[in-house]
């Protein structure tokens, strides 16, 4: 039998990760291996801010709230895993990213020096939600 998380539980998880966060918070895009979560970053290429709140949870999903464009990519790559952090860096959730079935989904993980990097929705789900 799969383990099962009581809604208010699984809310209160996804909340901890926002609280985390806290004010202005980052999304940082890497390419190269991802490491154990909280390791070393390798090469980032983009960083996008978050919304003052990082983001809210109902029914065991969390929802980012917007999330700023960045502008100018920072190096070209193969974006192969993010990680949301507090506005000092400080690492709160690691996850994948690719063109579909990752954590993060992009169009194309070929990013461009100087290009722009979009994020349009951002949703992290809870166990058995």
């Amino acid at each position: 039998m799969a383990l099962g998380i009581v809604a208010t539980t699984r809310n209160n998880m996804l909340d901890e990760i926002t609280a985390d966060i806290g004010s202005s918070g980052l999304l940082r895009i890497f390419s190269g291996t991802q490491p154990a979560t909280g390791g070393a970053e390798t090469t980032k290429l983009a960083e996008l801010a978050l919304s003052a709140t990082a983001g809210s949870t109902s029914g065991g999903v969390l929802t980012l709230g917007a999330i700023s464009d960045d502008a100018s990519a920072d190096a070209t790559g193969t974006a192969t895993w993010f990680r949301l952090c507090t506005s000092g860096g400080t690492a709160v959730v690691d996850g994948t990213v690719g063109t579909s079935g990752a954590d993060l989904n992009f169009d194309s993980v070929s990013f461009v020096s100087g290009g722009t990097v979009s994020v349009s929705s951002f949703t992290i789900t809870a166990g058995n939600a």
